[in-house]
């Protein structure tokens, strides 16, 4: 099963979102295919679980460059994700960093057969955020599955 993610990048209650999302992942029995742009935060997470789990990676790279917007932490974390990622899709530049990020977003969704976002549920801070992918995801009448940190909920 192709399954994407859309999350923050600054994420509260690391451990319990990895014990849902090991609980969700876990219970495919189908081959696993991850599909992320391996953001800091929520993508990076959802790729370590879906290795975790015997699964593999799809990368959708938002923009060429899209390394050097990490820092140094966030940086080593992609590179090791990506290198271990059995497909990896650069998407040609939008007009804005923010658009890519849209683009980037409604890529995975469009792979997806399912979303999982790690979402606060609050509108997004920027075009291409997390609240506008879930938008999209429900336009596109995608399955989704909302893991919410700050209340602890799964929906």
């Amino acid at each position: 099963m192709k399954i994407g993610v859309t999350g923050h990048q600054e994420l509260e209650n690391a451990e319990w979102v990895r014990a849902e999302l090991l609980k969700v992942l876990g219970s495919h029995k189908t081959p696993l295919t991850g599909i992320t742009s391996l953001a800091k935060g929520a993508d990076q997470l959802f790729a370590e679980v879906v290795l975790e789990c015997g699964g593999t990676l799809e990368v959708v790279v938002p923009f060429e460059g899209y390394a050097d917007e990490f820092d140094e932490q966030g940086r080593a974390a992609y590179e090791k994700l990506l290198a271990q990622a059995s497909e990896a899709d650069t998407l040609p530049s939008a007009s804005s960093h923010e658009e890519s990020y849209f683009c980037a977003g409604k890529a995975i969704v469009g792979r997806s057969a399912l979303m999982i976002a790690v979402w606060d549920g609050k509108p997004a801070a920027g075009l291409g955020g997390t609240a506008d992918i879930v938008e999209y995801a429900r336009q596109q009448s995608k399955r989704l599955i909302h893991i919410n940190p700050e209340t602890e909920t799964v929906m």
